[in-house]
C-alpha cells in the first residue's frame, strides 16, 4: 500500500476505494469549485472584497475535497487542506501547488482583516491563481485506478 505525507497528515492510499456505478463522478464537488471561483469574480465587480476573498478559498476547498474523496484521503475540517494539497503535489510532482496553497489560505485569512486594507487588485491576482489551481486539481478527481 501507497503511503502519502507524514506526521500529521500521512495517508495510506485505498486502491479501489470510491469506486462508483458507471456514469458517476466526483467531479461534482469539482464543480462546485470553479462555480465558487466564477462567483467570487461577481463579488469582487460589485466590491464586497471579503466575500470575493471567501468564495475564492471556497473554491480551492471544494476542490480539495473533491480530490480527496477521488483518492481516498481525509478530508473533514480546513486544517487538512495543506496535507491534501500536499499529497496532490507529491503525485503530480507539480511544485507549484505550494505556493497556490498558501494563496488560498491567504483569501481564507482576508475575511479577518479590515476591507480597508484589503486590495482588490491583489484579490483578483489571487483569484487567478485559484483558477490555476483549480485546473491543477482537476484530472486528480478521478478515482485512483480509474481512466
Amino acid at each position: 500500500m501507497v503511503t502519502l505525507g507524514d506526521g500529521q497528515y500521512k495517508y495510506e492510499v485505498a486502491e479501489g476505494w470510491g469506486k462508483l456505478p458507471d456514469g458517476w463522478s466526483f467531479k461534482e464537488c469539482a464543480a462546485v469549485g470553479c462555480d465558487a471561483n466564477d462567483r467570487a469574480h461577481s463579488f469582487l465587480a460589485e466590491g464586497d472584497l471579503h466575500q470575493a476573498s471567501e468564495k475564492g478559498w471556497g473554491a480551492a476547498a471544494w476542490m480539495a475535497k473533491a480530490v480527496s474523496t477521488a483518492q481516498g484521503w481525509e478530508y473533514r475540517k480546513h486544517g487538512q487542506f495543506s496535507g491534501v494539497l500536499d499529497n496532490a503535489r507529491r503525485m503530480t510532482g507539480n511544485n507549484r501547488l505550494r505556493d497556490l496553497r498558501s494563496v488560498a489560505n491567504e483569501l481564507h485569512g482576508n475575511y479577518y482583516v479590515r476591507e480597508l486594507l484589503l486590495s482588490a487588485d491583489s484579490i483578483d491576482l489571487d483569484l487567478e491563481a485559484m483558477a490555476e489551481l483549480l485546473d491543477i486539481l482537476e484530472p486528480l478527481t478521478e478515482p485512483a485506478g480509474q481512466p
